[in-house]
């Protein structure tokens, strides 16, 4: 029997079902790293999408440049990094990236036909919290979040902002209520954090324990008190 025209779907690449990551302009640019780093080390397929904010952003927080033309390799520098600054702290394998530009409206995320798990936007803006709440679309971060609601797969919205407006609360709940998880960027201290790694790994677990990835980001409560200061 001759193959069907769609027979090479069933092909490796066809199967991949990639995490969409996008990286809005709100200052915590080490929690998208650290999620990026704990989705790669759990063997996770990876849709990069950075905004231009964010881009800002990185190199204010970091000195990091991130070019499209570039992007795997500033990538790599930026994932190495740890939060206090130290260069090549981490050893990142990049093997099951793929970026997107975010001015790519055709990009594979823009369609609900693209095979994904899901989103995590990390951090999110609260421009980037109103344009999703709203389905404005300006760039392909807003429209694969809004693909990824309307296709009700996992959105989580990892937003990074205080004090909170009336407004953003709104929209806020608006999200929710369309099935994202909303996920404030808030460490806790009961793991027993030491050093400002330790915080934001806590913020990046936690990101992913909503979107059902396992991990070993940060020691998990377990009923007992004063269980943070075991090792010191």
């Amino acid at each position: 029997m001759k193959p069907g025209p769609y027979a090479d779907q069933q092909s490796p690449r066809a199967s991949r079902r990639p995490w969409v990551v996008g990286v809005s302009g709100a200052s915590g640019t080490p929690y998208a790293a650290a999620v990026l780093r704990g989705l790669l080390d759990a063997g996770q397929s990876v849709d990069l999408v950075v905004s231009r904010a964010s881009r800002l952003t990185l190199l204010d927080e970091t000195g990091i440049a991130f070019r499209d033309a570039h992007w795997r390799d500033d990538l790599r520098t930026w994932l190495a990094r740890g939060a206090d600054g130290k260069p090549d702290t981490f050893d990142p394998c990049l093997d099951d990236v793929r970026h997107w530009a975010a001015g790519d409206l055709a990009a594979g995320p823009s369609s609900g036909s693209y095979p994904v798990r899901g989103m995590l936007i990390v951090p999110a803006s609260t421009a980037c919290v109103a344009g999703v709440a709203l389905g404005l679309s300006k760039d392909l971060l807003q429209r694969a979040a809004s693909v990824t609601l309307k296709e009700r797969r996992r959105l989580v919205v990892a937003v990074r902002e205080t004090p909170l407006s009336g407004q953003t609360l709104k929209h806020l709940v608006a999200l929710d209520e369309a099935g994202a998880v909303v996920l404030p960027a808030s460490p806790a201290f009961y793991a027993g954090a030491t050093h400002i790694q330790d915080l934001v790994d806590f913020v990046a677990g936690r990101v992913l324990d909503a979107a059902g990835v396992a991990h070993g980001l940060y020691r998990r409560w377990e009923g007992g008190l004063g269980g943070s200061r075991v090792g010191r």
